[in-house]
């Protein structure tokens, strides 16, 4: 056979399937592009479908329950603006070779470029903004003492719905971060009021305030991470003890303060108070069954009255006991300080025949400790209330009663 022969007939082989391919190749083109437009174009007997907005729907009961509690509870919370009058400060003409006599002031020439800040006027300017709840359907609001505390400034309620009132400062508690306010306005819906001594470690905290005095009705979510906390809170101009706090990692900022602190069934577990700033997501609440007898106080009487015993004494610790000898490393010892002596003349305990020196052990059974301090156990009664006292006085334990007044 010959090999020129084979050779031409492979390549007429070749040329000849070539040839098929780059046909198959574009009969192939030509049938996807056709089949690709057949699909994106709908059949000429059918119209477009529409783009259909499906309403959001939670999927489950847990989300359900988070947005139906901040939904109804965001109208009941509100932004508190403080507004002050503070001096306008501009730039006047200043003469600096004005104290010279007038026969001197003529060798220095022009003198108007020179200027030096003064005041013109006052202006009154936003200094802050806090957050609050309404508890009552006429307007009265609960909030922190240190968001209300200066007397000199107004305050100005911004609610969900936009509309604004001017608020009057009805009482400031004298021993929680705790004032109540109040607006003119009726129908309002009041937060529900929960349990704070029934919350678990654990549970869900929802948060709801005017974070950074910015962004109102902003919340935040978490769990209940501490209970019980005693924490020294500062606002850069004083300090003060707080005891008995609640403790959430759900994001409290600059601004949340005086918001509340919801469960999922919408009742208000807490008061927002302070966070802690060299940490991550670590924020304290008053407990809001410490604030429901402020809240009853004021409902009834325009005022907040506390329970008032009428001693001074210093909490004792481990050191103090071993400073001082004595035979107890807990309890509250009775004694004066610069202020005054230790038991005030008049006093429910001078009354009652409580001395210097003795050591209050407890109050209705329960143990004064680092959890419990004195001022906190008295807390939980009211005006009138009677309480028995356990104290320690010359190695001695006895039982004395006292009837709680109304500090003057």
């Amino acid at each position: 056979m010959n090999k020129k022969l084979i050779t031409k007939s492979i390549i007429i082989f070749s040329v000849a399937g070539l040839a098929g391919f780059f046909l198959f190749g574009q009969i192939a083109r030509a049938n996807f592009f056709s089949d690709f437009i057949n699909r994106m174009l709908p059949p000429a007997s059918e119209k477009p479908v529409e783009n259909k907005v499906v309403p959001y729907e939670a999927t489950d009961a847990y989300e359900s329950a988070m947005i139906k509690t901040v939904e109804e509870a965001s109208q009941s919370v509100v932004s508190i603006v403080i507004s002050k009058d503070l001096p306008v400060i501009e730039q006047c003409p200043y003469n600096p070779f004005g104290n010279l006599p007038p026969e001197y002031q003529q060798f220095f020439g022009d003198i108007s470029g020179f200027t030096q800040p003064c005041q013109k006027g006052t202006k009154k300017q936003e200094v802050g903004g806090g957050t609050g709840f309404i508890i009552s359907e006429d307007g009265m609001i609960l909030t922190n003492k240190h968001v209300v505390s200066d007397e000199k400034a107004e305050y100005t309620v911004l609610m969900n719905d936009g509309k604004k009132y001017t608020a009057k400062i009805l009482a400031r508690d004298p021993l929680q971060d705790l004032a109540v306010a109040k607006i003119q306005a009726t129908g309002l819906k009041p937060l529900k009021l929960g349990d704070s001594d029934s919350i678990k470690l654990g549970q869900t905290a929802i948060v709801i305030g005017n974070a950074l005095g910015e962004f109102r009705n902003t919340v935040s979510r978490g769990i209940i991470s501490g209970l019980s906390r005693k924490i020294t809170a500062t606002d850069g101009a004083q300090s003060e003890s707080l005891e008995g706090l609640i403790q959430t990692d759900a994001a409290i900022n600059p601004g949340n303060s005086g918001g509340p602190i919801l469960n999922l069934r919408g009742e208000v577990i807490g008061v927002s108070v302070a966070m802690a700033t060299n940490a991550q997501s670590i924020g304290f609440a008053i407990p809001i069954n410490k604030a429901k007898r402020d809240i009853n106080s004021v409902k009834a009487s325009g005022k907040i009255i506390f329970p008032y015993l009428g001693v001074r004494y210093m909490a004792i610790t481990d050191d103090l006991a071993e400073k001082e000898k004595l035979t107890v490393k807990r309890g509250a010892l009775v004694r004066g300080n610069e202020s005054g002596a230790g038991v005030l003349k008049d006093s429910p305990a001078y009354k009652a025949g409580i001395k210097a020196e003795d050591i209050i052990l407890e109050v209705n059974g329960e143990k004064i400790d680092e959890d419990n301090s004195l001022s906190a156990l008295l807390q939980k009664y009211n005006v009138g209330d009677k309480v028995k006292l356990k104290i320690l006085r010359d190695s001695k334990e006895i039982e004395i009663e006292v009837a709680l007044e109304e500090k003057k």
